[in-house]
């Protein structure tokens, strides 16, 4: 990164840069975009935690956390949990460590409001981001989510 990575709410100024925003194209299956996700953020305000990714000024990433959500899994069972809700790095942005500054800083504000685990959820398959997520240290749960491998980080 060429400036100082740093997070920015989402404002009527930045709104529409955000909604902009564009993952690679074959990346585009494996998650929403900003839009849906600020429209899932004004519709569940007590839990989103949506933010841009800046560097400097410029506008490298999207992501929303969620906190203290009441999460179900397949099989049925109830938690408790925070984590990674939605991850968007613009498509000429990636592998400049714009992703992993974007789960740290989640991981921090999670470790902020007093919580020891942050989880994700991503599709499987070799197309999908399980890589990035494991090589950060999210270990697979055992469990899935609407199809989606659920992943653990411990914060501690």
């Amino acid at each position: 990164m060429t400036t100082s990575p740093r997070l920015a709410e989402i404002t009527a100024d930045n709104v529409d840069a955000a909604i902009a925003l564009r993952v690679r194209p074959d990346q585009e299956h494996l998650v929403e975009p900003v839009a849906t996700s600020l429209a899932e953020a004004y519709v569940h305000q007590a839990v989103a935690w949506p933010r841009l990714v800046l560097d400097g000024d410029r506008l490298v990433g999207f992501l929303m956390a969620f906190l203290d959500i009441h999460f179900e899994n397949d099989a049925g069972e109830h938690h408790i949990r925070s984590g990674l809700w939605r991850l968007n790095i613009a498509a000429d942005e990636q592998g400049r460590g714009h992703g992993r500054f974007a789960v740290e800083s989640v991981a921090a504000e999670i470790r902020r409001r007093g919580g020891t685990r942050m989880y994700v959820t991503w599709h499987p398959g070799d197309d999908g981001p399980e890589g990035f997520y494991l090589g950060l240290g999210f270990r697979p749960t055992g469990e899935t989510s609407g199809g989606q491998t659920v992943g653990v980080l411990e914060l501690g």
